[in-house]
């Protein structure tokens, strides 16, 4: 028996389950081992919550087709929570305090008897206040409590033929602001363009911009570092980054790294 058969068998007598569906492989696995569990009793959401890039969303969307699986969108504006526009350090239990709400609001609704997500073993790692705040809201994690690593999880998706196993690592575009710095509509659109300009430009896959106020520090997977020296197209970027409000660009020759802002800015 595989770990995909453990974790299609947690599912077992939990009667309706509502799956909340980020858009990566992690959730993804949750959706389509509840969906083959369950059925009809599966229910995946997705909160569009305007921190949400939305090819995160359209991703979101694929999977459930995918997997042939029910899917809610719920939308609201995290902006409107000052808790969360403040952005200190507890930022993401702030959000992920609110998606509980809601969430319980939609379970409520559809009858659920549990809300599960997609946090992993490799999760409990880093500095994740987020999962605290699902957790005191009664959110389980079934990833975590079979023993799945996010390569276990790429490796079962792969297999099932979930189009986003090799899907990069991501998260909302408020973790792109430094602590201390308020997180704005404006702030949020620039790194999403700018965002989409270097998967573009580049064809890179794992893509961050850091946004210091105003100052972009762009972020590339380590192995895609060498296709930032094509100056011509760095120059391009750099020109096209500016035109969307960036004052000042600079490449991180560490590449992608999770958490890295996780520091106080002043």
């Amino acid at each position: 028996m595989t770990k995909l058969d453990n974790l299609i068998r947690w599912f077992g007598g939990k009667g309706k389950v509502l799956v909340a569906l980020s858009g990566g492989v992690d959730s993804a696995l949750v959706a389509y081992a509840a969906y083959q569990s369950l059925g009809t009793s599966a229910i995946a959401v997705t909160a569009d919550y305007k921190t949400l890039a939305q090819e995160e969303l359209e991703s979101a969307k694929k999977i459930c087709a995918e997997i042939g699986v029910k899917h809610i969108v719920i939308q609201y504006n995290e902006l409107e929570n000052p808790d969360f526009v403040r952005n200190d350090k507890n930022r993401c239990f702030y959000c992920r305090a609110e998606l509980s709400e809601h969430l319980k609001e939609i379970a409520h609704k559809e009858d659920a008897n549990i809300i599960v997500d997609g946090t992993n073993l490799d999760d409990l790692v880093d500095y994740r206040p987020g999962i605290k705040a699902l957790k005191e809201n009664g959110v389980k994690s079934p990833l975590v409590e079979v023993g799945f690593t996010k390569e276990e999880i790429r490796e079962h998706a792969k297999k099932v033929g979930l189009s986003v196993y090799d899907r990069p690592s991501n998260s909302c575009l408020a973790s792109r602001i430094p602590w201390g710095q308020q997180v704005t509509v404006e702030r949020l659109a620039r790194i999403e363009m700018g965002e989409i300009m270097i998967k573009q430009i580049f064809g890179a896959k794992q893509v961050r911009i850091r946004d210091f106020d105003g100052v972009a520090s762009i972020e590339v997977g380590r192995e895609e570092i060498k296709m930032l020296s094509d100056k011509t197209k760095l120059s391009e970027l750099i020109h096209n980054l500016k035109q969307i409000g960036f004052t000042f660009v600079t490449v991180d020759p560490e590449g992608y790294k999770p958490g890295k802002l996780n520091v106080i800015v002043d």
